[in-house]
C-alpha cells in the first residue's frame, strides 16, 4: 500500500532534499514545528519506506566516468533474473538495473571513462553464460536528473 505524504513531510523532504546536512533543530526552526515533531516524521518516513537514505549524492563524470550508457540484456530465462544480478552487482561501472517488459529482460544504467573503456564495461556484463544480448545506447547528455520530489509534492497535494 502506498505511503501518503502530508504538506508537512513534502516541506521537510523538500528542505532535506535543498540542505541535505541540515540537521533537525535547524529543520525545526525553519518549519516551525517542534523539534520533536521533525524527528517523529523522519522516523516515520524512514520507518515506511519513503526516507530511504541520508548518503550524499555523487557525480560519476566527476569521479573520471564520463560516459554513461543503458545496456539492455536478454537473459537465458531459465537460469532466472537473480542469478544474473548477482554477476552484474560484481561490476562497479553497473549503477542500477531492472527487470523489464519488452524485448529484453534487464536494463542497466552503466558508466565508464570512455566509449573504448565502456566496450570493456561490456565485455564484462555480457562474459556471463546466462546474458545472450546487449544492446548498448549511449546517453549524450542529462536533460532531467534523476529526481522524485515532484512525485513528494503531488502526493502531498493528493492527501492534502
Amino acid at each position: 500500500m502506498p505511503s501518503e505524504v502530508d504538506a508537512l513531510d513534502a516541506r521537510l523532504i523538500r528542505l532535506l532534499n535543498e540542505e541535505p546536512r541540515i540537521g533537525v533543530l535547524e529543520c525545526a526552526r525553519r518549519l516551525a514545528v517542534a523539534r520533536g515533531t521533525v524527528q517523529a516524521r523522519l522516523d516515520r518516513l524512514q520507518a515506511r519506506g519513503v526516507i530511504t537514505g541520508f548518503g550524499p549524492q555523487l557525480d560519476p563524470a566527476a569521479l573520471g566516468y564520463a560516459v554513461t550508457a543503458f545496456v539492455t540484456l536478454e537473459i537465458r530465462q531459465s537460469r532466472g533474473h537473480d542469478a544474473v544480478a548477482e554477476h552484474l552487482v560484481a561490476i562497479p561501472e553497473v549503477l542500477e538495473v531492472h527487470t523489464i517488459t519488452g524485448s529484453g529482460d534487464l536494463v542497466c544504467r552503466v558508466v565508464a571513462r570512455s566509449n573504448a573503456d565502456l566496450q570493456r564495461v561490456i565485455d564484462g556484463i555480457v562474459g556471463y553464460h546466462a546474458i545472450v544480448r546487449a544492446s548498448t545506447i549511449i546517453a549524450l547528455a542529462e536533460q532531467i536528473p534523476y529526481r522524485v520530489l515532484p512525485l513528494v509534492e503531488a502526493a502531498a497535494a493528493v492527501a492534502g
